[in-house]
């Protein structure tokens, strides 16, 4: 995964390309009922950026990631999202992610009211 990943930035700096994110993956965040996300829904809005963090001692999920909204625990990365990026925040690779909301409906059931999208960043050291 990680030469496929270094592929994707070069290729952006050979052809010319301005990106400076690249798309990784979209989701719901699960578990958000369960959390502290209708605490925070209000505050919430399209492009809010969000934080994840890698939470190794979850006993229900060895690879869980946890999204946060500053203080609150909005839930986790679903579990066949979380595996890939688990194992980079493991080795420590916190900056590789960008992640932010690019979906809200408060009508929808609260598994789905809020999605997700991942960005890769680039490595700014080469």
């Amino acid at each position: 995964m990680i030469p496929f990943l270094c592929a994707v930035i070069k290729s952006q700096k050979s052809n010319g390309m301005k990106t400076n994110i690249r798309h990784f993956t979209t989701f719901h965040i699960a578990g958000f009922s369960y959390w502290e996300g209708c605490i925070a829904f209000k505050d919430l809005k399209i492009g809010t950026e969000l934080t994840i963090v890698r939470e190794s001692e979850n006993k229900f999920d060895p690879y869980a990631v946890a999204i946060y909204f500053g203080e609150y625990k909005l839930g986790f990365i679903p579990r066949g999202e979380n595996k890939e990026i688990n194992k980079f925040l493991e080795l420590g690779y916190n900056q590789l992610f960008e992640v932010r909301i690019n979906q809200l409906s408060a009508e929808a059931h609260p598994e789905s009211q809020v999605g997700v999208i991942v960005y890769l960043k680039p490595n700014l050291q080469t």
